[in-house]
């Protein structure tokens, strides 16, 4: 197979939003930071009055991870799904999104009473080499239409990768 046809995660993004701040925002916050290990960002609303929240309003927390973090922690994410998720979950150009509805069914994570139970939605990026032309400063281009991932090819990296079985 050509080199630059493989496929890789290029990063996965965990978002967790609880809709007020206070308390449970830092509560989601501290649950995020032992899931990941990872710095947390807060997350805000940008538009004025977003379901009756005002802008600039902290509503949410979210973390990126890349590399050999990004695929250790995946690998866990699917065993708490029981290597099971949906085709609907992937998009056109192969990045595919799922949820976790309780965060004390992922492998090595034990339950915080303070923290309560909380879910969280886990979105996962994938790329091929090359796809740095159309984000690179100098020289910026498209990619072509043989190299853009399609939602079959990611379907079958991720059974073939991680043996999870798309239903």
């Amino acid at each position: 197979m050509n080199s630059m046809k493989e496929i890789r995660i290029e990063k996965i993004t965990i978002n967790m939003s609880t809709g007020v701040p206070g308390p449970e925002l830092e509560k989601a916050k501290n649950l995020l930071g032992i899931i990941t290990g990872k710095h947390i960002v807060k997350t805000s609303s940008h538009k004025r009055n977003t379901f009756g929240v005002a802008k600039g309003r902290e509503m949410g927390v979210m973390t990126t991870l890349r590399g050999n973090d990004a695929r250790e922690l995946l690998v866990r994410l699917f065993k708490s799904l029981e290597n099971r998720i949906k085709a609907s979950s992937f998009d056109e150009n192969g990045n595919f999104s799922f949820g976790i509805e309780e965060y004390i069914n992922i492998p090595g994570v034990q339950y915080e009473p303070d923290i309560g139970i909380m879910g969280f939605d886990v979105a996962v990026t994938l790329e091929r080499p090359g796809y740095r032309v159309r984000k690179r400063k100098y020289s910026r281009s498209k990619l072509g239409k043989e190299h853009i991932i399609k939602a079959e090819e990611a379907i079958k990296w991720v059974k073939k990768e991680f043996g999870v079985d798309v239903v």
